[in-house]
């Protein structure tokens, strides 16, 4: 049982699980093509609210798309999805492969390879990357791109992760649908 997250700001008791339930009413509203208005009118908030929630969680425009995943049970399913999509570049990895990645190179050698994948990453306006919630964040600290988590768990994680190819599809088609 997970009790209701409550911060305490001066005076006041803030909600953040209900300001979150808020926000997913209003993005709720607006996919179903409700005008910023309306959906400010029904909630009882300022249309600039509405706004201002769009563009702090705005997917950046264009459809350039890299995936990154590790450490996978069903690589060669999720490769062909991202070949069906004909996305430019897109690296999946069992647990074993990534690992034989970090040890059949010199230190140095290695060093290279990751920053000139994040150079390589740079160029395109979404990574959707499959791992654990670590690797998301240290992404997100390299790349001036929007990212897409597909979150594998708790870090470290040492088995392979089936993911379902349908939730991979989604995010590309999100992605790509804008």
């Amino acid at each position: 049982m997970q009790s209701e997250r409550v911060f305490r700001i001066g005076e006041k008791m803030i909600s953040l699980d209900k300001a979150i339930r808020l926000v997913e009413r209003v993005m709720e509203l607006r996919e179903q093509g409700i005008s910023q208005q309306e959906a400010a009118k029904r909630l009882h908030l300022d249309r600039s609210f509405v706004s201002r929630l769009e563009t702090i969680g705005e997917i950046r425009k264009g459809n350039r798309v890299a995936v990154i995943g590790f450490p996978l049970a069903n690589t060669d399913q999720l490769s062909d999805i991202c070949r069906a999509y004909g996305l430019d570049f897109y690296l999946l990895l069992n647990n074993q492969e990534r690992w034989d990645m970090v040890r059949d190179q010199q230190a140095l050698d290695f060093f290279n390879r990751m920053f000139e994948l994040v150079a390589r990453l740079r160029e395109f306006d979404t990574l959707i990357i499959i791992s654990s919630e670590r690797w998301y964040h240290l992404a997100e600290a390299l790349l001036d791109i929007q990212i897409i988590s597909i979150n594998l768990g708790a870090t470290p994680i040492r088995e392979d992760c089936f993911i379902d190819p349908e939730c991979l599809i989604n995010n590309i088609e999100l992605v790509i649908a804008r």
